[in-house]
């Protein structure tokens, strides 16, 4: 890194090793979770974790390998087939809220990452039933 340049948040969290981490912990909950595992068709949860890990580190500043295999990430769009309502937001967030705490970020870069994964799940959301 050039002397000025200012570190991303990826780098400073520790790179792919953290977003694995998180995205592994995350999929632990999903895997056993009533309401969100059936949103998941795939038997294997393997390539949605690769998906959302490699969004993830691309969004903080990582390598830009998620644009370059699936285009722009069109959120919304790509989780439109299923009902995303309040309770399986609050399913989302209840594993992702143990995800984040297990990669033991330092305070600042903890709410800093929450605050957007917070705001992403409540834009998720397509159906007040």
């Amino acid at each position: 890194m050039a002397t000025g340049e200012e570190t991303s948040f990826f780098e400073a969290v520790g790179g792919e090793p953290t977003f694995r981490k998180l995205v592994d912990k995350f999929y632990e909950g999903v895997a056993t979770d009533p309401l969100l595992r059936p949103m998941y068709p795939e038997g294997d949860l393997g390539p949605a974790s690769d998906r959302m890990r490699l969004f993830l580190m691309q969004y903080w500043g990582g390598p830009t390998t998620y644009s370059e295999e699936r285009g722009h990430p069109r959120l919304r769009m790509r989780h439109a087939p299923f009902v995303v309502d309040a309770a399986a937001r609050d399913a989302w967030l209840t594993h992702m809220r143990a995800a984040v705490e297990s990669v033991g970020l330092p305070k600042e870069r903890e709410e800093q990452l929450w605050e957007y994964l917070e705001r992403a799940a409540y834009f998720m959301v397509n159906s007040m039933d």
